[in-house]
């Protein structure tokens, strides 16, 4: 299993917390079963945190029509919104919620250029509560298509969640299915498509990042 360089230090940390507390358990309880029992949910936990920082290799849809899901998740929204931070105007809003268990890389949903790529600060409350995408720390980033569509995406911190890593730079250009971040621990991503855009996905669906459509745009 690949392990995201995002989770080297975080790994590297737990590793060495869960290692001391068996160790100080290990002159406390000796070796019985309150100890294994004690060692074994510490091997766990750890696992856990190995396996939140995987990232699996990913056969991309490649298609300047459609906007593919940017992370693993569910969909918990699908509705009108007006994008009021740069398109200024009515939009299509999706949003995919991850949870713990879900991979937390984030790829790019379209090819083309990106105009913007903002970093905000903010607070922590639930992913999937409605405002979170305006009061959580979150990262804004367009993209322009080489067709000229323009997709706005956030990568949203959740409660659980305490960092959002952003790699798009203004001005760079994007390949579909191209890595352009990570949010560590529990969080959500939100699209801002076209108005006109035919949406492909349903609300309680579960999609898969790189493969699974979220959009065609004309």
């Amino acid at each position: 299993m690949k392990i995201h360089k995002e989770g080297y230090g975080i790994i590297g940390k737990a590793f060495a917390i869960f290692a001391v507390i068996a160790i100080i358990l290990y002159f406390v309880l000796k070796w019985g079963l309150a100890f294994q029992i004690c060692a074994a949910v510490c091997l766990v936990l750890f696992l856990l945190v190995v396996n939140f920082f995987r990232s699996p290799k990913r056969m991309t849809v490649m298609d300047d029509n459609l906007v593919i899901a940017a992370a693993d998740g569910k969909v918990v929204a699908i509705k009108e919104a007006y994008e009021d931070e740069y398109l200024k105007c009515n939009c299509i809003q999706v949003s995919v919620f991850m949870s713990i268990f879900n991979v937390h890389v984030n790829y790019f949903p379209i090819s083309g250029r990106v105009i913007y790529s903002k970093y905000h600060e903010g607070h922590y409350i639930v992913a999937n509560h409605p405002k979170a995408s305006e009061k959580n720390e979150h990262t804004t980033i367009v993209v322009e298509s080489h067709k000229g569509s323009k997709v706005l995406f956030r990568q949203i911190a959740g409660y659980i969640a305490r960092r959002v890593v952003c790699y798009a730079e203004q001005g760079m250009e994007a390949t579909q299915g191209q890595e352009v971040g990570f949010i560590k621990f529990g969080s959500r991503i939100d699209f801002f498509l076209p108005s006109d855009a035919r949406i492909m996905v349903k609300k309680g669906q579960n999609v898969r990042a790189c493969e699974t459509v979220i959009a065609k745009i004309s």
